[in-house]
């Protein structure tokens, strides 16, 4: 099965931004749409950005503006960076196909906060 190893998160302060990461194991960039999701403490896990294989994005209207999903298929790689970050947007964060369906990896946690 496909591994998903995402990774930069960490601690920033309101305004601040971060560029999360997220390697699979093998090729399946170019055959699978790939998204973000987040969950907060006490939440579900929300999905908020997705980029089809055709290169169209979409996002949650709280992070439209701020969050910017890329890919990288030649490295197997699934971006977001993050500007502008608020409090509300601390969570853990995964990357998965649109859809959820791979097997889900650690996360990598985001926390906002002065």
């Amino acid at each position: 099965q496909v591994q998903l190893v995402e990774s930069g998160g960490g601690l920033v302060q309101p305004g601040g931004a971060l560029r999360l990461s997220c390697a699979a194991s093998r090729s399946i960039l170019s055959v699978n749409a790939m998204a973000w999701y987040r969950q907060a403490p006490g939440k579900q896990r929300e999905l908020v950005a997705g980029i089809t294989t055709g290169g169209s994005t979409d996002y949650v209207d709280s992070v439209k503006g701020r969050f910017t999903i890329s890919r990288d298929s030649t490295k197997n790689t699934v971006y977001l960076q993050m500007n502008s970050l608020k409090p509300e947007d601390t969570a853990v964060y995964y990357c998965n196909a649109w859809g959820g369906y791979l097997h889900w990896g650690q996360g990598t946690q985001v926390t906002v906060s002065s």
